[in-house]
C-alpha cells in the first residue's frame, strides 16, 4: 500500500472512531461527568506512553505556556461534558449533529481573535446553519429531551471552537500529541475530585468501554489523524471530518436502533452540508 493510500486508511480510521465516541457514550451507564474523567484518564496514560516510546520530551517553555495549556484542559473537559450530556438526555444523532455548529462560531470568533474580516458569505452561511438547528429542535421547550439535547450539543460545539481558537493562538510550539496529554491531563485532574465525592455503580460494559473510549477513540484517533496530515491536504481532511457524524448516526442506527425523525435527518443535512460547502471555499 502506497503512501497516500495508508494516509486515507489513516484518516478515515480516525474520524470513524471519533464518530464511535457518541455510540459509546450511550452506551455507557456511567454520567456524562464520569465519562469524560475516565476518556481523558485513559487517553492521557495512553499519549503519555507514547511519547515515552518516541522519546518525545514534554517540557513546557513557560509558565504562560502551561496556564494556556491548563485553560484549554478545563475547556475540554467542559465540552466533553456537554457533549455527552447532550448524547445521554437526547440521541447520538442529536449530539452529533448539534456538535458539528462548531465551524459557524469560529467564523464569527476568528475576526475577534485574529483581526479577519467577516464576510458576506459567512453570514448567509451562519443563517443556513441556525436554519438547520431550527429544524432538528422539536419545540422550544426545555422540558423536551431533544431540545435539551439540541441545548447541549450547541454547548459543545461553541466550547470545541474557542478550544480550537485557543490552540491556534497560543501553543504553535508543540507537537500535537503533546498538547493533547496536556489538555487530556488536565481536564482528568479538574473532573478527578468530583467523580471521587460521586456515587458509581460501574457495569460490566463500562469497564470495557470507558477504556476503549480514551485509548482508542480518543489517543490513537488523534495520533492517526495527525499522522495522515502529512499526506492528506487540509482541504480533504477538512471534508473527511464532517463525516464523523455520519459514522457515528450510522453506527448507532444498527448497533443501538436510534432512527432519527425526519426533522432531524434534515436539519442534519443542511447543517452538515453547509458546514461541508464552507470548508471546501476555505481551504
Amino acid at each position: 500500500m502506497n503512501q497516500s493510500k495508508l494516509a486515507l486508511v489513516e484518516i478515515h480510521t480516525a474520524v470513524f472512531l471519533f464518530g464511535l465516541s457518541g455510540m459509546l457514550g450511550q452506551m455507557i451507564t456511567l454520567s456524562p461527568l464520569v465519562i469524560v474523567c475516565g476518556r481523558t484518564l485513559f487517553a492521557s496514560f495512553a499519549l503519555l506512553i507514547l511519547l515515552k516510546i518516541s522519546k518525545t520530551t514534554i517540557r513546557i517553555h513557560s509558565v504562560r505556556d502551561l496556564t494556556m495549556l491548563v485553560v484549554i484542559g478545563v475547556i475540554l473537559a467542559i465540552h466533553w461534558f456537554c457533549f455527552f450530556q447532550s448524547i445521554k438526555v437526547s440521541s447520538v444523532a442529536i449530539g452529533l449533529i448539534t456538535f458539528s455548529t462548531f465551524p459557524l462560531f469560529v467564523t464569527f470568533m476568528e475576526p475577534y481573535f485574529f483581526k479577519e474580516r467577516l464576510t458576506v458569505s459567512n453570514i448567509i452561511i451562519a443563517v443556513s446553519v441556525f436554519l438547520g438547528i431550527f429544524l432538528v429542535i422539536p419545540s422550544f421547550d426545555l422540558n423536551n429531551r431533544t431540545t435539551l439535547g439540541v441545548v447541549w450539543g450547541v454547548a459543545s460545539g461553541f466550547t470545541f471552537a474557542v478550544l480550537s481558537l485557543l490552540n491556534r493562538r497560543y501553543v504553535n510550539s508543540y507537537q500535537s500529541t503533546i498538547i493533547a496529554f496536556y489538555q487530556n491531563t488536565v481536564a482528568a485532574l479538574v473532573l478527578l475530585p468530583m467523580v471521587l465525592i460521586t456515587d458509581i455503580e460501574p457495569q460490566v460494559v463500562d469497564y470495557i468501554l470507558l477504556p476503549f473510549l480514551g485509548i482508542f477513540c480518543t489517543a490513537a484517533a488523534h495520533t492517526l489523524f495527525i499522522k495522515s496530515l502529512r499526506i492528506i491536504k487540509a482541504q480533504l481532511a477538512s471534508l473527511i471530518s464532517c463525516l464523523e457524524p455520519v459514522y457515528g448516526i450510522l453506527l448507532a442506527l444498527v448497533l443501538l436502533g436510534e432512527y432519527p425523525t425526519i426533522r432531524t435527518w434534515l436539519g442534519g443535512v443542511i447543517i452538515l452540508g453547509t458546514i461541508s460547502m464552507a470548508t471546501f471555499r476555505r481551504s
